[in-house]
């Protein structure tokens, strides 16, 4: 009697453990819970070497692996033909380094930031704007240091806050941030880039 199962593999899943089965990367169903049971539990790779490094694996070798445990089965993927295994060693989190690097990665951020809206007003010079401004308006000298200026500091920052969707550990609404996105992008374009040079390995096609 056949046996449907359905597994999804997600494109990339992060491991710290070296014998890797099927429920560590794919959700499976299968009507028969102990069929499905037993699918999960099938060992799909043994990762031998102590680094950190990503694997990218076929599909169609896990679809081998099942058929060998039990020819009954009748596969149906629903998710990636290529995967990548994200092989990370377990380590004990250093809080002292998180906190450095974190405290490190913000100061630059905020020197960087700092420094590229110094050069936008220079630019525009919008120091010489808000005096003539302030001339018109008040008929007399600025003194740099007015109600323009500070409006213009205050909506600076709550533009940049509402416009990263978040503050602190508070976000906004449920929409994920351009941070989140942008870094959603570059893990994908990674992991695609990945799995087509494993491809072209055999065919010896190098794009550098």
């Amino acid at each position: 009697m056949s046996k449907t199962v359905y597994i999804n593999i997600s494109e990339i899943t992060e491991v710290h453990h070296k014998e890797i089965q099927l429920k560590d990367v794919a959700d499976v169903f299968c009507d028969d819970s102990a069929v499905m049971n037993k699918c999960k539990a099938l060992r799909i790779k043994t990762i031998h070497m102590d680094q950190n490094k990503r694997y990218i694996e076929s599909t169609l070798d896990v679809i081998k692996k099942l058929l060998e445990m039990d020819k009954t089965l009748q596969i149906n993927n629903i998710g990636e033909v290529k995967f990548i295994i994200d092989y990370h060693k377990k380590k004990k989190t250093n809080w002292v380094l998180q906190w450095f690097k974190t405290i490190f990665v913000c100061i630059i951020c905020f020197c960087g930031a700092a420094f590229a809206i110094i050069t936008f007003n220079n630019d525009v010079s919008v120091p010489t704007v808000f005096n003539e401004i302030y001339k018109i308006i008040m008929r007399q000298e600025s003194s740099g240091f007015t109600i323009l200026e500070i409006g213009y500091s205050v909506g600076l920052a709550l533009g940049i806050i509402l416009f990263f969707n978040h503050f602190s550990k508070f976000k906004i609404n449920t929409d994920p941030t351009p941070l989140e996105v942008e870094m959603r992008l570059y893990e994908d374009n990674i992991s695609k880039t990945l799995i087509q040079n494993d491809g072209r390995k055999e065919s010896d096609i190098d794009v550098n």
